[in-house]
């Protein structure tokens, strides 16, 4: 038995996020069904997080055991030309057997991107959340660095309904965070051209918190808030302080670590 390791890009539009639903195509379902195809086995290749419908991942990673003795490089010319076309897996990589994409992962990167020109190319739509109204970007920029460090991120977390059922799946390790406490190890957003991009690193992510946080940012831009009341919002510990949750198209998981 091998463990292997996928990196995998994949544009999120047509998915309904990362984990296998009935009746729904996802990005797991599809990448299980391609590998069941190649091997005969019947397997779900577990990924270092889901990511919601709508989501991009540049740099996602999946891991899972197999008896197939295809060489990696073999395994992923096969994959990619049985996968959707929205779907690539850029690199297969034995890996220790103790190896879990999820449980062994110590940090991950996301960006969110919004496009701030009046119009937005339809190549991109799928891609950015467009906002061409005024925005104070330089109050964004000095709230982004307020949420790195360790804190308790409630404010910013939704409801997530399948947590339980994650934490007591058999696949499943010791949760390494207590609660909604992560750390933040780098919070920034800068203006690139026509995007202005929201750039998180953390040694964990609850569910909507990069989306919830750009949704606070921007309404310190439109001055509903000011820099400060970001600390605030952390300190209640109150979903309904902070902002809206920001649309998915902007969203992609840029990289995990491990």
């Amino acid at each position: 038995m091998r463990t292997l390791k996928l990196t995998i890009s994949y544009d999120g539009y047509e998915y309904h996020g990362w984990q296998v639903q009935p009746g729904a195509p996802t990005v797991q379902g599809a990448l299980a069904g391609v590998i069941e195809a190649v091997t005969g086995e019947k397997l779900l290749p577990q990924g270092s997080g889901r990511t919601d419908a709508g989501v991009h991942a540049l740099a996602q990673v999946a891991s899972f055991q197999t008896e197939s003795p295809i060489p990696p490089e073999n395994f992923r010319i096969v994959l990619n030309d049985r996968l959707p076309p929205a779907i690539r897996v850029l690199r297969v990589e034995e890996a220790a057997a103790g190896f879990h994409a999820r449980h062994s992962a110590r940090a991950k990167s996301y960006e969110y991107r919004i496009y701030r020109g009046d119009i937005c190319p339809p190549f991109l739509v799928r891609y950015v959340t467009h906002y061409p109204y005024p925005l104070d970007e330089r109050s964004m920029a000095e709230a982004a660095p307020l949420v790195a460090g360790q804190h308790d991120f409630t404010s910013f977390a939704a409801a997530d309904s399948d947590r339980t059922h994650r934490l007591q799946d058999a696949d499943s390790a010791p949760p390494r965070h207590v609660g909604n406490v992560r750390t933040i190890f780098e919070s920034r957003l800068e203006r690139q051209g026509d995007l202005l991009v929201y750039r998180v690193r953390g040694d964990g992510f609850l569910h909507h918190m990069v989306r919830n946080l750009a949704g606070t940012f921007l309404l310190v831009g439109k001055g509903t808030l000011a820099p400060a009341d970001v600390r605030r919002i952390l300190e209640l510990r109150d979903r309904s302080a902070a902002g809206p949750t920001a649309p998915a198209s902007g969203l992609f998981l840029v990289a995990v670590e491990y």
